[in-house]
């Protein structure tokens, strides 16, 4: 592993540990709705020890079919606006947490690359929402990030943690 993927690890490690403490605080649950991460957001909250108090599941809704069926997101918002829009995530984060009833959830989509971008929707481009249920509070947010694959999917990791932090202060 290299430098920047270690300091990396290090750093989702240590957001996932904050969020679990500030979910913990509150006595709230977490799931996650992911596209593009393929489930990494899932994996650095359960590299917490104890995460289960906090954390007991995720969905990796990598397929359109898969949003639709796992998660509620409408058929027709997708042909519309695409899966990777503010719409989508937005209806990613609210199926999550109606599936099992947790307190926040969190949906990443988007294009990690190297291949699937347009003029539209370069490679880098994530929407990402969460979502706090039971305050019916939704954070959304454009990121347009660079570098390969597994940058992109690594930078969205950490701002889905951050975000989550950040809505619950």
């Amino acid at each position: 592993m290299s430098q920047t993927a270690s300091n990396q690890t290090k750093s989702t490690l240590q957001l996932a540990q904050q969020l679990g403490d500030a979910l913990l605080r509150r006595g709230l649950t977490i799931t996650t709705a992911e596209s593009c991460t393929g489930g990494g957001i899932a994996c650095s909250i359960t590299d917490v020890a104890g995460s289960s108090a906090w954390f007991e599941r995720g969905f990796v809704t990598y397929s359109n079919a898969a949003k639709t069926e796992m998660l509620g997101v409408n058929a027709s918002v997708i042909a519309r606006q695409g899966a990777v829009s503010e719409a989508v995530v937005i209806a990613m984060a609210k199926g999550a947490c109606g599936q099992n009833g947790d307190d926040l959830g969190v949906a990443v989509s988007g294009v990690a690359g190297p291949d699937g971008g347009s003029l539209e929707k370069p490679v880098g481009t994530v929407w990402l929402a969460c979502y706090l249920a039971k305050e019916d509070k939704m954070h959304t947010r454009l990121l347009q990030l660079k570098g390969d694959r597994y940058a992109v999917r690594q930078q969205t990791i950490v701002a889905a943690l951050t975000d989550c932090l950040a809505l619950l202060s």
